[in-house]
């Protein structure tokens, strides 16, 4: 189920975006970028609809996705 950024608390969405961006593995290139940017850059992508937050009810759980993986099912 795609939750719309919009319909998240502040708060909470924030929480959720600095846990995206904080997991080991998560990488944005060759200069590093601090976590207060890579948080607006998701900010932005979600307001561009580039990437969406997807709930999953089985799991109980939220994650990030790109457009094009949520295009491909």
């Amino acid at each position: 189920m795609i939750i719309p950024h919009t319909e998240i608390a502040k708060d909470t969405l924030h929480a959720l975006i600095e846990e995206f961006v904080t997991r080991d593995g998560t990488d944005y290139g060759e200069h590093e970028v601090s976590t207060a940017q890579k948080i607006q850059q998701v900010l932005g992508q979600l307001e561009r609809q580039e990437i969406f937050i997807i709930y999953s009810e089985l799991h109980e759980t939220c994650t990030l996705i790109t457009k094009e993986t949520l295009a491909k099912g």
